[in-house]
């Protein structure tokens, strides 16, 4: 069901710091901010050349992250997305196995553009997973 890992997300607390430490310290290609309201996060990409990483800065207090971090304050890796080719398969396949979709089940459009659906942590292995339409 699952396809190629689309990226690992990456809580921050300052995301021009961590931009600086990929871009100058890592050499990588890293994109503007953008500020997803939607999902209370700005988010940056290092693009690599088999997949991304992807840069989380809480925006607003509201946000998801924020709890992240309140959490674990150095920041650390948030969830993984995969790909799927069908988000609507996918998600009914997976709930008719058990696993927990976050929220209403309705997919939302992500940073990409593209829907995308969260699964709870304790379903798989402890890791928050993100399933992006491919």
């Amino acid at each position: 069901m699952i396809g190629r890992l689309n990226h690992v997300a990456i809580a921050v607390s300052n995301l021009a710091a961590a931009t600086a430490v990929y871009k100058s310290t890592l050499g990588a290609e890293v994109s503007e901010p953008l500020p997803q309201p939607e999902h209370g996060v700005t988010v940056v990409f290092v693009t690599l050349p088999n997949t991304k990483v992807e840069l989380l800065e809480p925006l607003g207090a509201g946000s998801p992250i924020a709890g992240f971090l309140e959490r674990n304050p150095a920041g650390g890796i948030h969830h993984i997305c995969y790909e799927v080719p069908d988000i609507l398969a996918a998600r009914d396949t997976l709930k008719a196995a058990g696993a927990r979709v976050l929220g209403d089940g309705t997919p939302r459009i992500g940073a990409h553009g593209k829907p995308v659906l969260f699964l709870h942590p304790k379903d798989f292995c402890g890791t928050l997973v993100e399933l992006e339409q491919a």
